[in-house]
C-alpha cells in the first residue's frame, strides 16, 4: 500500500501565494501520474491540474486558471497557487495512479484565505 501525504497548507492573506507539496512512500513516485485536486465546503471535488510520469506533460482543465502550476521536483510533485482569494479555502488533495492503474489519495491538505 502506497501512502500518500500532502502538505502545505495554512492560513494564508489574500494576494498571497502558497507552495502544495505531495510526496509517497515509495522510491518510483517519479513513474505515478499525479494529480491535485480540490474540495471547497459544501461542493464536490474538483480537478486543478496533473502530471504525467517524470514530469512530462502538466495538463489543467480549461476551468483552472493559470494561478495553479504543478511541478515535479526533488521526487515530490508540488502545487503553486498564486494570487489566492477567499474562494480558494478549500481542502486540497493529491491522487496518484500507478503504472498498473492503482489510485492512491491523500488525506488533504487545508488552505485557509483569509484576511
Amino acid at each position: 500500500q502506497v501512502r500518500v501525504v500532502e502538505s502545505g497548507g495554512g492560513l494564508v492573506h489574500p494576494g498571497g501565494s502558497v507552495r502544495l507539496s505531495c510526496e509517497a512512500s515509495t522510491a518510483a513516485f517519479e513513474n505515478y501520474a499525479v494529480s491535485w485536486h480540490r474540495q471547497r465546503a459544501g461542493e464536490e471535488r474538483e480537478l486543478l491540474a496533473g502530471v504525467g510520469i517524470d514530469g512530462g506533460g502538466a495538463r489543467y482543465p480549461d476551468s483552472v486558471e493559470d494561478r495553479f502550476v504543478i511541478f515535479r521536483h526533488n521526487n515530490k510533485v508540488w502545487l503553486q497557487i498564486n494570487n489566492l482569494r477567499p474562494s480558494d479555502t478549500a481542502i486540497y488533495y493529491c491522487g496518484a495512479v500507478s503504472g498498473s492503474g492503482m489510485q492512491y489519495w491523500g488525506k488533504g491538505t487545508l488552505v485557509t484565505v483569509s484576511s
